[in-house]
């Protein structure tokens, strides 16, 4: 299984099996810094931290140089240099990653229409209609790649595979700048000897729980009683577990894909013990939620924060709301009513809050009155000021009169696939 640091890589040859196939997985490799590497040439081949200089700040991207040493998206920057410390730290620029994100995905888009986003740098394609036009799965494989990097300077890596699953899986594996092809009959002969870790959606507790029980691969997934899957990680994810490890996924390429969740984090200069301050932090993250909600016609069915204390010890925790919303007010005091459940027996590091279940906005059904008409009315004309005055213009009356009572650094500037 290859790593992020691109060890333990698997390509395919020019003559691959690719009978039966149809998904493509294509990620961008190293994205963010790929994209810095564009705009200043002299980082190629160079150790680069995409992340603000503070020690504080986290990292968004990093380089295959400096993964190489250990470094990790999500990593505090201190530990990063610690890790590597001849890095060079780049600021990020995610307007550049923005706009470089949309043109790889037009290109997708002229080989298939049926193109599902991920992320900003990754994609689903499903090119099963597109071989009269444009060849076999494995051939459009090769021109997608050949295209991206002759019309963006970008490089990236390509699964392709009869599900979704083993496509994600098989382009992991062939980072970076690598092609791997998993033909349908080959499928179980793929996932039998890959690490649990390795399947798409199995997060580190599950994966840790299923070894805690001797099943450390897939095979040995294969060969575990349902029963034993179902004690381990619960009905449904055993159950989940138990077809993906037999090569069954039916989740189809969906091209208007709606985003399971948007949200902010900020991370502190300085840990923060107290309540008042911590409480304003994720009113101020509930408002720029709400915003985006808006701005992007969805509403939100659950409400969940992110706190990480000072020994980095981190807990989520997730509220199901009455009925969906987009409302800046109410996305703040479910968050509030969430962080008062939580025992703060340590400083905070880190806060966030997220809206998840989003669904497009008027799609649930009407009530007889509206609790939230009047804040509905108040955030839809602070709306209309910032598109006209910019996000300075209004604020609320209690941040007024005085400054933010901490430095906080943004730890998710751009959520992946959003903005």
């Amino acid at each position: 299984m290859g790593r992020g640091d691109g060890s333990g890589r698997m390509v395919s040859p020019d003559d691959a099996d690719d009978s039966g196939t149809g998904i493509l997985h294509v990620d961008m490799d190293a994205f963010y810094a790929a994209v810095e590497v564009l705009y200043d040439p002299s980082l190629k081949g160079k150790a680069i931290i995409i992340g603000a200089p503070e020690g504080r700040s986290v990292v968004s991207s990093a380089s295959y140089e400096a993964r190489r040493f250990g470094v990790r998206s999500a990593m505090p920057v201190s530990q990063a240099l610690r890790l590597c410390p001849h890095a060079t730290i780049v600021a990020p620029h995610f307007s550049r990653y923005t706009a470089k994100s949309a043109e790889v995905m037009a290109i997708f888009e002229t080989f298939t229409p049926l193109v599902e986003p991920l992320s900003i740098d990754e994609a689903f394609l499903d090119v099963r209609g597109a071989r009269r036009l444009w060849g076999s799965p494995g051939a459009i494989a090769r021109e997608v790649r050949r295209r991206v990097l002759a019309e963006t300077g970008l490089v990236c890596s390509i699964g392709v595979a009869a599900t979704k699953h083993v496509a994600k899986m098989a382009s992991t594996i062939s980072k970076p700048d690598g092609l791997l092809i998993v033909a349908e009959r080959d499928t179980l002969d793929f996932l039998g000897p890959r690490p649990v870790r390795a399947m798409w959606g199995v997060g580190p507790k599950a994966a840790e729980t299923l070894e805690s029980r001797g099943i450390r691969t897939i095979a040995d997934i294969r060969d575990a009683p349902r029963d034993v899957l179902t004690r381990a990680l619960g009905a449904a994810g055993g159950e989940r577990v138990w077809h993906l490890a037999r090569g069954l996924d039916p989740r189809s390429v969906e091209p208007d894909r709606v985003e399971k969740s948007i949200g902010h984090e900020e991370t502190f200069h300085d840990d923060i013990a107290d309540i008042t301050v911590l409480r304003a932090e994720l009113r101020r993250l509930s408002d720029r939620v709400g915003a985006r909600l808006r701005t992007h016609g969805w509403e939100a069915a659950t409400i969940s924060i992110k706190i990480r204390f000072s020994d980095f010890t981190t807990l989520t925790r997730a509220q199901t709301l009455e009925s969906p919303t987009a409302v800046g007010q109410r996305i703040g005091d479910a968050a509030h009513e969430l962080l008062e459940a939580i025992d703060r027996r340590l400083p905070v590091r880190l806060v966030g809050v997220r809206a998840e279940k989003l669904q497009h906005a008027g799609g649930a059904a009407l009530a007889l009155w509206d609790d939230d008409e009047e804040w509905k009315r108040v955030e839809g004309a602070m709306d209309d000021a910032t598109a006209r005055f910019g996000t300075a213009a209004v604020t609320r009356a209690a941040f007024l009169g005085r400054g933010r009572a901490i430095d906080a650094l943004p730890s998710n500037p751009l959520p992946r696939s959003l903005e």
